[in-house]
């Protein structure tokens, strides 16, 4: 891909990648500039210092955004194991669009894929290809970049998720400049609090975000490898209570995979899943409806260890 490709298609996601290539798996290093970049800005850090407005900016800031990934972009987009409004669908989307992993339609489609195939040659991210491919080589090839219309066929017709996943790093730049103005407008009005516009920038969004982004794709990657199976799935997924705890809930991976009709991924109390919790939550308010549980006997089913 020329420069002049790689910039257009990081304001439209929706540029063809070039598969001429004799090997499409190939690493696109131009179009993965805005990538390396993020992880660049992280060094920022030596500069513009820490106070306790920027850490719980940053921690607040990977909060919200892990949980629109994992109950929206995962739960609701990709498994539609929960109903809600249009309106709010959209406002998640936007949230989601925000963690830049893509747009929702990117994010759900591949995810079906995976479900489809996960663990077998054709699927995308299995650590069976290898630790780092799992781990983030895969969205950053050519093959992986465009988005497979025909596996979101419900999800396609909504123009509103079409522009968020056409111009995918519109709402990621939109939310780094709102963070650069609160931390000006901090040390505008409460210059006492120790923080400035560029270290809310700093922690804010490119620590934060970097951190959502691996977190997020542990999940590919280590909760195939690492952690027990209750459940004799075709796939290599497992149960990682660490991982469950740092994404609100997915590194019951093994549950999930098991059954992935269930808006809850922690199948028993005992499992922290904060993301079917703050679902509940909003369930009670009117926000959401139709949470999908576990039914009885598919918790039953098939168990190769008792856990």
């Amino acid at each position: 891909m020329s420069l002049k490709q790689a910039v257009k298609s990081w304001v439209r996601s929706d540029t063809p990648a070039n598969l001429s290539d004799a090997n499409p798996e190939r690493i696109d290093w131009l179009r993965i500039l805005p990538f390396i970049g993020l992880h660049l800005a992280c060094l920022g850090v030596f500069f513009v210092g820490v106070s306790w407005v920027a850490v719980v900016v940053c921690l607040a800031s990977y909060l919200l955004r892990m949980f629109a990934i994992t109950a929206f972009y995962h739960r609701y987009f990709s498994h539609r194991t929960f109903k809600t409004s249009r309106p709010l669908q959209f406002f998640f989307a936007l949230i989601g669009a925000s963690a830049t992993q893509r747009g929702p339609l990117w994010w759900a489609a591949h995810h079906r894929h995976h479900h489809k195939v996960s663990d077998r040659p054709e699927d995308p991210h299995s650590p069976r290809h290898g630790f780092l491919w799992s781990h983030m080589g895969w969205f950053l090839s050519r093959k992986h970049f465009e988005t497979d219309l025909k596996q979101i066929p419900d999800l396609a017709k909504y123009p509103e998720l079409r522009w968020l996943d056409r111009h995918d790093l519109a709402v990621p730049v939109a939310y780094a400049a709102a963070l650069f103005g609160l931390g000006a407008l901090f040390e505008w009005l409460a210059p006492g609090l120790g923080t400035n516009a560029w270290q809310l920038l700093v922690w804010g969004y490119f620590i934060s975000t970097v951190a959502l982004i691996h977190a997020t794709l542990t999940i590919n990657s280590l909760s195939h490898v690492w952690g027990k199976r209750r459940y004799n799935t075709r796939d290599d997924s497992r149960n990682n209570w660490f991982l469950a705890l740092i994404t609100l809930g997915e590194g019951w991976h093994n549950n999930h995979h098991h059954y992935p009709g269930s808006a809850r991924q922690g199948f028993y109390w005992w499992e922290v899943d904060v993301s079917y919790y703050v679902l509940r939550a909003m369930s009670l308010f009117g926000l959401v409806s139709d949470l999908k549980p576990v039914p009885d006997a598919i918790r039953r089913a098939r168990r190769i260890e008792a856990s």
